[in-house]
């Protein structure tokens, strides 16, 4: 089968849809000839899509934090369109704050979307998964899972959580034909990133594309070694082959895509 058919007949699970990483995940899926279920809190995206792509999308409109609502949605899935070969965590938040100004309330919402989501998500696929002996989980957390960020001390650890969660469960499902594996990028193009940047006062974007890309000593962070911000493209790409049989080896893995910011040895 051709490289750019060679997910043709399988059903994917996208969370976070709607735009960003999430929809460039989408994009990517049915370009390799899978049927996606685009799901997202806000659904104007996900219609947006699937108004593109009304044979190989289905818009839902999905809360991650409602346990009861994944497995309602995961269950309507496979009673309609058959059984779920593919699930991709993508929805995520990041509320900015140094620890000593977090509120109770940003810790608790960021880890409901970030690291709980991912839990309510895997779990109610790895379940059907595992009975049937074959899928692929693949998370998309962050390059800050694995690195000290200030101001970033809950989006951080919620993304850190939601690493081991999906390697543990890669463990445990591994005997049962499951794949489980991490996607942690850096600094990529999206509004969660412009929304980074307006809030610490840059509004051109350009110039804060540089300082990212050059680095600041101050704040302890390394530049980016291959001068670039990453696309949304770059990550779907990383999760496409992941969730393929051209990683049918691969499982428990933790795929850094960010330009080698986290010099990763």
């Amino acid at each position: 089968m051709s490289a750019d058919q060679e997910l043709s007949g399988r059903l994917a699970l996208v969370t976070g849809a709607g735009r960003g990483i999430g929809e460039a995940v989408v994009r990517a899926l049915v370009a390799r000839g899978a049927h996606v279920v685009a799901t997202d809190l806000a659904p104007d995206g996900v219609e947006k899509l699937a108004a593109e792509y009304p044979e190989q999308i289905t818009a839902r409109a999905l809360d991650v934090t409602d346990p009861a609502a994944v497995e309602h949605l995961v269950a309507e899935t496979e009673t309609v369109l058959g059984p779920l070969d593919i699930a991709v965590n993508v929805a995520g938040i990041l509320r900015s704050s140094t620890v000593l100004e977090l509120t109770d309330e940003d810790w608790a919402a960021t880890f409901a979307v970030n690291t709980n989501g991912v839990l309510h998500t895997s779990r109610a696929a790895a379940r059907r998964m595992a009975d049937r002996g074959s899928g692929s989980i693949v998370t998309v957390a962050s390059n800050a899972a694995g690195i000290p960020r200030a101001g970033m001390s809950a989006y951080a650890a919620s993304k850190a959580a939601a690493v081991m969660f999906t390697k543990c469960l890669g463990l445990e499902v591994a005997a049962r034909g499951v794949r489980c594996n991490t996607v942690s990028p850096g600094s990529t193009l999206t509004d969660m990133q412009r929304a980074m940047w307006n809030d610490s006062g840059c509004t051109d974007e350009a110039a804060a594309a540089r300082r990212v890309i050059e680095g600041d000593l101050a704040a302890h962070r390394t530049g980016i070694p291959l001068g670039r911000i990453a696309d949304p493209a770059d990550i779907a790409e990383a999760v496409v082959f992941l969730v393929s049989d051209r990683a049918r080896h691969i499982t428990m893995h933790e795929l850094y895509v960010d330009g080698g910011a986290t010099l990763r040895g």
